[in-house]
This record gives structure tokens, sequence and C-alpha cells, in this order.
């Protein structure tokens, strides 16, 4: 099946070529960080959480995001889903291999990342986040493989896959429930400290992980005339839909509590999330900005003609994509550190460098993902689109 991967179009092959060059030019960056240490970033003593750990934090929600097609698939048998769920474990194996690549890389030494091995500490929540990471990695690298093999070969899939496909579903909740608890349970900071921030991250995984599947089935029926079904799209948009009602609301929930209860150390975090403070105001636009993209995303999946209008439809999936990254990412971390325990504020902006390498772990990620996504079209195709994952009976 991997021959598959090495015949394409002439777009095909300029898509792979810019996405080895983004990777090539992102790594001479990344050497540069890796003799010079981490002062090459934006973060400092105040800010030691930057770009790298808020793409790993939205990531870790898109790779979660893949459990809502496999979930009502393979336990409700809804069918319109059958074309669509094999890309949606491959979209969390680059979404996880992100993760896991972006954790390493804020290390500074990747050398560093065999203390997990060697020196593991329960005590950790980071140690249990990546173990999760790496379970999911794997199980939906050889769910989504195999399947997919038995498709190829008309083979009926053999009995013990199916308990690693009930295992990934309440796995995937792990995944973002843990990495939740990360920031949830620092007590110093009063941002991060809310019971509602594990709720918050599922919502908005559930609402990412999908949308981000909708342009991508939509490019693969534009680019590789492959068409997963309009039942399948909208299904996936009446989801997207939902989890960003919920979303926003979780964040109106979030800012009466802190408002209204008018504690100093509550209040001074989110005004520098909304308003500024002490006349810094570096965030503010992009929290707004994101607000912004989330009513204009729910208004145009409310109405049912611009949900089933493909443009809108795609413009609706990257609203909602681009506000999940921009709340997850740097809404979540630069409010949480700022200002600090003593009262400081730090102003954190992401250096050329730290650009450049997260976006050499991205088109790592759309690497995987397109030769994974190319693999799949071809066998389907092949297969006439007899998806063996029907034998399996739960």
């Amino acid at each position: 099946m991997i021959e598959k991967a090495f015949t394409g179009s002439r777009k095909y092959w300029a898509w792979i070529l810019f996405l080895l060059l983004v990777i090539a030019i992102g790594f001479g960056y990344y050497l540069l960080q890796w003799f010079r240490g981490l002062g090459v970033t934006g973060m400092s003593r105040d800010v030691s959480w930057g770009l790298y750990i808020a793409n790993m934090t939205f990531l870790v929600g898109v790779a979660a995001g893949a459990v809502m097609v496999v979930l009502p698939y393979y336990l409700h048998n809804y069918k319109a889903f059958g074309k669509v769920t094999t890309f949606g474990e491959f979209l969390a194996v680059a979404a996880v291999t992100m993760c896991i690549l972006f954790v390493v890389i804020d290390l500074g030494q990747p050398v560093r990342a065999f203390n997990l091995i060697l020196h593991p500490s329960p005590h950790s929540i980071l140690f249990w986040d990546v173990i999760v990471l790496s379970v999911y990695l794997l199980l939906n690298l050889i769910v989504g493989w195999y399947l997919l093999r038995s498709q190829h070969y008309e083979e009926p899939p053999k009995a013990w896959v199916k308990p690693l496909i009930l295992i990934s579903i309440p796995w995937a909740i792990s995944i973002h429930t843990v990495t939740a608890f990360i920031y949830s349970g620092l007590a110093a900071r009063p941002f991060w400290l809310t019971a509602l921030m594990a709720p918050r991250f599922l919502a908005s995984a559930f609402a990412a992980g999908p949308a981000l599947l909708i342009i991508a089935c939509l490019i693969m029926k534009r680019v590789a005339n492959y068409d997963v079904g309009k039942e399948a799209i909208q299904k996936l948009a009446q989801i997207v839909l939902y989890a960003t009602i919920i979303t926003v609301f979780f964040l109106i929930v979030e800012g009466f509590t802190v408002y209204y209860g008018q504690v100093p150390e509550d209040v001074s975090h989110l005004d520098y999330f909304f308003v500024g403070l002490s006349g810094q105001t570096t965030l503010v636009p992009w929290i707004w900005t994101c607000l912004i993209f989330w009513v204009a995303a729910i208004a145009l999946l409310l109405v049912r003609r611009t949900r089933k209008n493909e443009k809108t439809l795609v413009l609706a999936a990257a609203l909602v994509f681009i506000a999940m990254w921009l709340d997850k990412g740097l809404g979540l971390l630069v409010p949480g550190f700022t200002p600090s325990p003593l009262g400081t504020i730090v102003q954190y902006l992401p250096t050329v460098p730290e650009i450049l390498i997260s976006l050499m772990v991205w088109a790592i990620g759309l690497l995987i993902l397109t030769i994974f996504y190319k693999i799949t079209i071809g066998v389907k195709q092949e297969s006439g689109e007899e998806e063996s994952a029907h034998a399996i009976s739960f």
C-alpha cells in the first residue's frame, strides 16, 4: 500500500516539495536553538511556556477530536461515517506526532526527553501526558493501518482489533483531560485553577478536530475527486456547531464567575485577556478576533443554507479552527503567566526562530497526513468503497 504515496499529480508533488522546504528552513533554525538554547525564543523566566506548548495543547485537542467520528461509527453503526473514519484516525496520528515533537522541542535539548524513561516521576502530570499521548498514537496507527490493510486485501478484520477500538474511545478523552490537568493543577496560576479546564478542553477539541476534518474532506473532494458524502460532512458540521456553542458558553461562565466574584488575582488575568493591564494590550486584538470568529462561525453553521453550501461551510470550519487555536494557544498560556505571582507584567511575543520552528513541526504533521490520506484514498478507490470495518460487530 505504501507505494501509493509515491504516485501522484504535479500538484501533489509540488505540495510535498513545499512542505519539505518549510521543514528544511525550520530545521535550520532548530539547529540554531539547539546550539544557542531557548534564549532564541521569546520565552523568559516569567513566561516559561510559549508557542511550542501552545501548539501542543491545541493539537492534543485536534487529536482527541477524532473520537467524534470513531464513536458513532464503531459503537452506533452510523454508516455515514464509513468513508471518513479512517481519515479521522490518521488525523489523530499526525496531530499526536506534532504534539510529541513540540514537547521535545520545548525541552531545548532533545536528550532530556530520555529523563521521562530513565527517571519516571508518577507525581508529574507531564509524565502521564506523554504516556497517554504515546499510547493514543499507537492505538490510532495500529487500528487505522490494519483496517485499511484489511480493506486493501479484502479480508475481514481479526477479533483482536475490536478491543483496541474500544480502548481508543475513552483514551481520546483521557489525552485532553490529562493535558488540562497540567494547567488546572497549578495553584499559583489563578487563570488556570478552575474545574472547568478539562470540560473546556474537550469542548474545543470536539470543535477543532471535526472542523479540520471537514476542511480536509472538502479539499480531497476537489483535488482527489474523493467524496466522503454529504451526510457525513453535514453531521460533522453539526458536531462543530454544538461543540463551539458549548465552548463559548464555558468561557461566559468563567467570565461571570471571575467578574462577579471580584477576586483581584482572578480579575487581573481576565482584564489582561480582554482589555489589557497597565497599558499592556498585546493579547487584546487576538482574543477579540477569536470571539468575532466564533460568532461568525456559529451564525454560518446555524443557518441551513450556509451550512449546506460548501464555500461557506469551509469558511465556517476555518473560522472555528483558527478561533480555537487563538483560544487554546496563546489565549490560554499568556494570560496564565501575566501577571506573575509577584504581580509583574512581562510581555511575550514569539521570535522568528520560534515561529519557523513551529511551522516546521506543522509541516511535518501535514506531510504525514498527506501521505496517509494519499494511501487511504488509493485503497478506498480500488476496493470500491467497501469498508472492511463493517465486519466488526459490537
